[in-house]
């Protein structure tokens, strides 16, 4: 896919602001607009306003100013009581939010459901089956139409909803560009076949990205978002007992790592119904049974790492052989993106977010529609 009318975003994200900047508990004024916001946090996050270019002239900083003043102020204040009450929820929402993206554009067709007219919504592909976060997403969205009806994209909101959701659990703040139009078309054949794989080698995981426009260093970058939330039992089992059909475990896990993903992961596991399941990772589910259990680099790091979410948790796990998904582990069999491993986990997590943040701005920008193009829907998982 071409990076059309993707907007080139001149911002240099200096140093990235950290969970003590911008935190659940904190009193940052929920009024604050989204220009004044990325200047409130100078002290960790320096913004040099390049030449930003806007396709239609539609997207932009603050797009809302004058029809929806209090639009950010809203998406804020909702989302510091959603991550208060759901510790997964930001997991839930950036893992939605690649999703969406990356199948035809930042427009919100993820969100469409069959009541949209489409019988083969792209919300139904298997790889979208286990995606959660779309009531937060609803939740927001009924607040906004309260106070602007009809103004605030579904677009938008998931962007900005993932964006506060990130520096609320202790990642990088980014700023973005709003005003964008939410698809009136929803993408199912293309969900089914070109959401990145959890089994899936380095080659064809590059492959994807760069169809995209994202480099081996910003492919290792978003993966990162790995770091935080839960992985559902149903996508580690595969590799335990009859990895791609072979009737053996997964090789390339060391055997004692085997014995933790087994005690953790076993078929007895299996259940009906489940929390788990959260992590922000571009996953095809091969069955819809869900299990009782989930694996997080969090716990697998803690004789590491005991910082925050977004730390360097992902890629010491990958230096030590202990990638839970096959598709992670993949990126120590490639000389190119190992490097990016090893640096990455070789400081305090600095150099991690810093790329996470701009690969993240990259990404909330590809493929949106702007101007007359698309629509707001009224409601998020129907057209208007």
């Amino acid at each position: 896919m071409s990076m059309r009318r993707l907007f080139v975003l001149g911002v240099l994200v200096s140093v990235v602001v950290t969970l003590a900047s911008l935190n659940v508990s904190d009193d940052t004024d929920d009024d604050v607009t989204e220009s004044d916001m990325v200047y409130e946090f100078d002290e960790g996050l320096l913004v040099e306003r390049g030449s930003i270019e806007e396709a239609d002239g539609s997207v932009q900083y603050d797009f809302y100013r004058d029809t929806c003043p209090e639009a950010g102020a809203i998406v804020r204040r909702t989302m510091k009581q959603i991550v208060f009450d759901h510790k997964n929820s930001t997991a839930q929402l950036l893992r939605l939010l690649f999703h969406d993206c990356f199948i035809e554009g930042c427009d919100a067709s993820v969100l469409l459901d069959e009541s949209s007219g489409n019988r083969s919504a792209e919300r139904q592909a298997i790889p979208n089956k286990t995606l959660k976060g779309f009531n937060f997403i609803d939740a927001i969205k009924e607040e906004l139409e309260k106070a602007c009806p009809g103004v605030v994209s579904c677009a938008d909101i998931v962007t900005l909803a993932t964006r506060d959701g990130i520096a609320l659990s202790g990642g990088p703040f980014f700023p973005v560009l709003t005003g964008r139009r939410d698809g009136v078309q929803s993408f199912f054949d293309k969900a089914m076949a070109e959401i990145p794989r959890p089994d899936g080698n380095i080659s064809e995981t590059l492959r994807l990205f760069a169809l995209r426009g994202f480099s081996e260093r910003e492919t290792v970058a978003l993966l990162g978002g790995h770091n935080i939330g839960h992985f559902s039992c149903e996508f580690i089992q595969p590799r335990l007992s009859n990895f791609m059909g072979t009737g053996q475990p997964d090789s390339t896990i060391a055997s004692d790592f085997l014995e933790v993903m087994r005690r953790t992961c076993s078929e007895r596991n299996i259940s009906s119904a489940d929390d788990g399941g959260d992590a922000p990772s571009p996953m095809r589910a091969r069955s819809l049974r869900e299990f009782t259990k989930s694996m997080t680099y969090q716990e697998l790091s803690t004789s590491i790492s005991s910082g925050p979410g977004f730390d360097t948790h992902y890629y010491q796990s990958l230096l030590r052989g202990r990638g839970l998904l096959f598709s992670d582990q993949q990126l120590m069999a490639y000389n190119k993106t190992a490097e990016v491993v090893k640096e990455y986990a070789s400081d305090d997590g600095k150099t991690f977010r810093l790329d996470f943040a701009r690969a993240m701005i990259k990404l909330s920008a590809f493929g949106v529609l702007t101007g007359s193009r698309g629509e707001v829907r009224l409601t998020c998982s129907m057209l208007n």
